[in-house]
């Protein structure tokens, strides 16, 4: 079959192309020269009669014709995919590679050793895994399972399971409350520097405070160091560079040691869920499906940081 035949051809090439924003890295990810992709495209775009791309010499964007195109496709190459994994999921074998994204410390210390261990039993399987805190569009940048902590918007596209969740208190280093004092309100949360993680822009810096009633309010804080990842606030805490909302499981060891002290106990305990979530597909990969079960066994044992 001649490729002006083949409605396949180019696809491949334009979707990577997408979702890693050049030519060049689309080239890496499908075994071709940059160059190649890009005349892969540009073929891809006669046949369609249609410019998908908008090219500059820094970047890649869609056009309004190119965004329908990906969109369409990236369905059909996932149920593809997912296809042929079904037909060999009979054999018991559990292969390929997993783009998996991770919260950074959580991920880190409770989710990595689970995934290296699934590993070691299957060495046919490969991990691709990314510690971000961003939200990324699983569908759009091919990423076949995250774990998030925090609500859940609701997206039909996604599925969700729930593994656990963290609880929330607020902490300080001895050194911190000795020179600042230590809150003995709510309110006085504006007047402390805080430390607090990312947060979306325009968002104002703020903690969940658990009333006596059971319910959970937002308090405004006033936030002195914004750090992305958890292990760096942890640090910073205990530098004596503020007061921070932390999860228990982060800081076991240092409230036992002394080394951080928890302030407003009162207010203490709000939870944020922990779920495993992917994309929504007729067909999930056996390696997906052995993540989400070993994920959740793990959640379930007696010590896991899903429920500390």
């Amino acid at each position: 079959m001649r490729e002006a035949e083949d409605p396949f051809a180019g696809v491949r090439e334009f979707v990577e192309s997408v979702r890693t924003g050049s030519f060049t890295a689309a080239g890496t990810a499908v075994g071709l020269t940059g160059s190649a992709v890009g005349k892969s495209v540009t073929r891809l775009e006669a046949r369609l009669g249609t410019q998908l791309l908008h090219r500059t010499t820094r970047r890649l964007s869609l056009t309004a014709e190119g965004q329908r195109y990906f969109d369409g496709w990236v369905g059909i190459l996932a149920e593809i995919e997912g296809l042929e994994n079904s037909v060999t999921e009979g054999s018991g074998g559990i292969s390929g590679r997993l783009n998996i994204h991770l919260p950074a410390a959580f991920g880190r210390r409770h989710v990595m050793p689970v995934l290296m261990r699934l590993a070691q039993t299957h060495p046919a399987l490969n991990l691709a895994v990314s510690f971000t805190e961003r939200r990324v569009n699983l569908i759009d940048e091919g990423v076949d399972l995250v774990v998030r902590i925090g609500a859940l918007p609701d997206d039909a596209d996604l599925v969700a399971r729930r593994l656990g969740r963290q609880r929330l208190v607020i902490c300080a280093s001895p050194d911190y409350l000795e020179k600042h004092g230590t809150p003995q309100t709510a309110a006085e949360l504006t007047e402390h520097d805080c430390i607090i993680g990312a947060r979306r822009e325009g968002v104002p810096a703020s903690w969940l405070l658990r009333q006596k009633d059971g319910s959970v309010s937002s308090q405004v804080i006033r936030a002195r160091h914004e750090l992305s990842d958890g292990d760096a606030m942890l640090e910073a805490t205990l530098a004596g560079g503020g007061l921070s909302q932390l999860p228990t499981w982060l800081i076991t060891e240092e409230l036992r040691t002394g080394a951080l002290v928890t302030v407003l106990d009162s207010l203490a305990g709000a939870e944020m869920p922990i779920h495993a979530v992917w994309p929504r597909s007729r067909y999930l990969k056996p390696a997906q499906r052995a993540v989400i079960d070993i994920l959740a066994s793990d959640a379930e044992r007696t010590g896991s940081g899903y429920w500390v």
